[in-house]
């Protein structure tokens, strides 16, 4: 089993001291990825839920930046301490409440190294107290609390605040201040500086007429910066002058330096000697950070600009298009290098002070939602079959392709060039995409929403790459290819260049390649698409279309009646009769005359017919919400969604929805799973190659075909849906990493390839198999009778199998079952 799909960008990373390293949380794990190339090297695996802070030992000299230990902390309760160069757990320490940040700010204190070892470790970490939460209906259940790293336990009765829910902490680089917004109240304590288990954290706040949503320190002075959801920036100096300074350090000049009288910008008794507003930002501000000088302050927000504001005279100068908002800013112990992490799931590394972008570690995008446009005309997904690839709709108008096995993305096509715009108010969006067979082509199509009711626009694009690289470019475009009707659905032809689209508004199209043409007897080299046929049903609107494996027949949904067409002379050939809903997929069962259905309305419908007999074989009434089909086996899998029940909440543990596994000749499934996030998911087969044998470390993988699970947040997850094994298998083993030793054959293998492999049953096995619902070997002695002559088994357990390969086998009876 392989998972992937982990956002990079719930909590801010932490670069290693010799910035060659960022650390990057990636749900239960810590991934590490190198800054000078952006591939991953190694992973921290051990928490069982999501870590939310990562913290790295800072070098304590410069002789020591070889120092590879770092802190983390997680939703499962635990804080663990690791040497991620090896890498190695180290300590664990039990906390038993889910904690949603950590900061560590004795680690940021410049001390002496024999004095770091005597005194004892505080963490100050922000928790959820469910024991508060289930007494009182409108508790605080977020608390601060102050933590003993050195003896594992908790520093008993210091709460050091409470609020509705857990907040995210913020630490002075110095290691003198921490501090959390909450609402509209800036709260900060000064850390000891002899910390102890009875040392107490002094306090004060800052207050605003709006709700804070980020906050910094300054390295040097007393000097907090925060922004609001309005996109202001406030700037206080001097705070804390009276609580957080001791005596001498408010005389100067023989006087006090707080002066009630003159403090601009100062509400009520905040304790600051003045505050000041800068305002460029149009939404709210998610970024804030203080250059390591000092000199500089860095914002950014929504629009996707990163502003650099020089702090004494407030210039300022923008890193613009990064296409995406920004989430955190975070800098390295080298001053040439920083990061920004964006909410489509990137994380930059930036060459400072240019700016420049030098890598990008780019995770799978997440979903996007645009309610303005009619979703039921969308596809989520479409997948590669051969490469391994899953193409799915971004934001700012682009599609990723994204590779399953190695977890990262490999290209995105943009389809609408537009540039990114933090308004609410939606303009366009694609709507449908579609892979060819050989995964050459991609077919996208867009609608521009009316403005008043006028200005919409619907476009058919074909995009063509090179097989090597998978970089997209445009080939064909087709403005209204239904006339002024959106396209419903794409289809592509298995061995030829051809496809099809089909629109509600009552026909379908056939386009074909210009490869396909030929002129003279010899191929026009052009890869530009054109329309071949156009052909309709009864004004009905066309919801779906499918090619049959060989590609001779063209199967298109009129509303609930399913049309057989010959596509290569677009003549109808047959129809099958009404199926009770309107269909919204169509797609045939591997090499199997067998065609699947799915209907949608107040009464959904799985139903699967016979080319054959023209008729429905079989049917379940079902919430589907995908369905994947082999492209060799007769087999095909549908995710379906459950309809929430408040009795099987707890039972269920959040698992709202189950992938059925069927043959096409049976109603009953094959296999199942339970699945979370089912709503928004989608499902595809992959084809098992050499690379998914070297990443399933328990051998070559019982079929030649692998099932793709894809969640409502693109956290998906690839399996052998014929195997009885359950264990996960990571995908930072070291067959995926950046330092990969590549292995060769030896002896025999290097000469004639290696042997099939196969294993002797016991009669057990094989009367198991023989009333298992799974799908039976078609010809084992073309596999059972290779090898080395030593290695074969006895004439008794070849003859029996092979002596049946030979026979032909007949059913009786001919029945249909339709299951409701």
């Amino acid at each position: 089993m392989i998972r992937g799909g982990k956002s990079f960008v719930s909590a801010p990373p932490a670069f290693s001291n010799d910035a060659k390293r960022i650390l990057i949380c990636t749900g239960p794990t810590v991934s590490i990825f190198s800054t000078s190339t952006g591939l991953q090297i190694s992973s921290l695996e051990g928490h069982t839920a999501a870590v939310t802070s990562v913290l790295v030992v800072p070098a304590s000299s410069p002789a020591s930046k070889v120092l590879c230990f770092c802190w983390t902390a997680s939703l499962d309760g635990t804080i663990r301490y690791w040497d991620f160069l090896a890498p190695e757990l180290m300590k664990t320490v039990e906390v038993k409440m889910p904690i949603y940040s950590m900061v560590i700010p004795s680690l940021l204190v410049q001390s002496d190294k024999d004095k770091e070892n005597e005194s004892p470790l505080f963490a100050y970490i922000s928790v959820e107290n469910s024991n508060v939460q289930q007494k009182k209906v409108n508790s605080l259940c977020g608390q601060i609390k102050k933590f003993n790293l050195t003896k594992s336990r908790m520093v008993g009765g210091v709460v050091l605040r409470e609020t509705p829910q857990p907040e995210f902490l913020t630490v002075s680089p110095s290691g003198s201040y921490f501090g959390m917004h909450n609402k509209r109240t800036i709260h900060i304590w000064k850390v000891p500086r002899s910390d102890s288990d009875r040392a107490v954290a002094k306090k004060i706040s800052l207050h605003h007429t709006k709700s804070v949503t980020v906050m910094a320190f300054h390295p040097t002075e007393r000097i907090v910066a925060a922004g609001d959801k309005c996109g202001r920036i406030l700037i206080w100096r001097d705070v804390g002058s009276q609580t957080f300074c001791s005596t001498s350090d408010k005389l100067v000049n023989g006087k006090l330096i707080n002066n009630k009288e003159d403090r601009p910008g100062v509400r009520g008794d905040d304790e600051a000697d003045c505050c000041s507003t800068w305002h460029w930002h149009p939404s709210q501000v998610n970024v804030l950070s203080f250059s390591s000088d000092g000199s500089y302050l860095y914002s950014g927000g929504r629009e996707g600009v990163l502003v650099v504001w020089q702090l004494e005279t407030g210039k300022k100068k923008f890193l613009p298009r990064i296409g995406s908002p920004l989430l955190y800013f975070t800098d390295s112990p080298d001053p040439t290098l920083s990061s920004i992490s964006c909410a489509d799931n990137h994380v930059h590394i930036l060459k400072m002070p240019s700016m420049e972008i030098l890598k990008s570690i780019s995770g799978i995008k997440l979903p996007v939602s645009h309610p303005e446009i009619n979703e039921s005309l969308c596809s989520n997904f479409a997948f590669d079959y051969s490469a391994g690839l899953v193409a799915l709709r971004a934001e700012n108008y682009c599609v990723q392709l994204y590779s399953l096995l190695e977890d990262r993305e490999v290209s995105e096509i943009q389809v609408c060039e537009r540039n990114h715009q933090p308004v609410d108010e939606v303009t366009m969006g694609v709507t449908r995409v579609a892979i060819s067979k050989d995964g050459s082509t991609v077919c996208t199509s867009d609608v521009k929403l009316p403005e008043d009711g006028i200005g919409s626009l619907v476009c058919l694009k074909f995009w063509e790459s090179d097989t090597l690289n998978k970089n997209f470019s445009l080939s064909t475009i087709v403005y209204e290819p239904h006339r002024d009707a959106g396209v419903s659905s794409v289809a592509f032809h298995p061995s030829r260049r051809m496809a099809v689209s089909t629109s509600n508004g009552g026909d379908f199209k056939i386009w074909v390649s210009h490869d396909e043409i030929k002129k003279n007897g010899e191929t026009v080299k052009n890869s530009g698409w054109m329309c071949h046929s156009v052909g309709s049903y009864k004004k009905k609107p066309m919801t779906a279309a499918a090619f049959s494996a060989d590609g001779s027949v063209l199967a298109v949904a009129a509303e609930t009646v399913i049309t057989l067409w010959d596509p290569e002379h677009n003549v109808l050939v047959a129809v099958l009769g009404e199926i009770q809903k309107p269909i919204r997929s169509l797609s045939f069962a591997g090499k199997s005359d067998y065609l699947v259905s799915v209907s949608e309305g107040s009464q959904p419908q799985l139903s699967v017919c016979s080319m054959s007999k023209l008729s429905v074989s079989w049917s379940y009434k079902l919430q589907v919400e995908d369905v994947a089909c082999a492209v060799d086996a007769s087999m095909f899998a549908v995710l379906v969604v459950r309809k929430s029940c408040n009795n099987e909440t707890t039972v269920l543990k959040g698992r709202d929805g189950v992938i059925l596994l069927f043959n096409v000749t049976d109603p009953l499934p094959v296999a199942t799973w339970s699945v979370r996030k089912a709503k928004g998911g989608g499902l595809g087969f992959i084809q098992a190659n050499n690379q998914t044998k070297n990443i399933f470390k328990a051998g070559k993988p019982s079929s030649q075909e692998l099932l793709v699970y894809v969640d409502g947040d693109h956290e998906f997850v690839v399996f052998d849906p014929q195997s009885s094994e359950t264990h996960e298998l990571s995908l930072t083993g070291q067959q995926n990493l950046a330092t990969i030793e590549e292995t060769g054959q030896l002896g025999y293998a290097s000469v004639y390839g290696e042997l099939p492999e196969f294993e002797l049953k016991s009669k057990d096995d094989e009367l198991w198999e023989a009333t298992a619902p799974s799908r039976p070997s078609e010809r084992p002695w073309e596999s059972i009778f290779s090898g080395s002559s030593h290695d074969l088994p006895p004439l008794t357990k070849l003859c029996s199998p092979f002596l049946e390969s030979l026979l032909e086998r007949r059913t009786t009876t001919s029945t249909t079952a339709i299951v409701e």
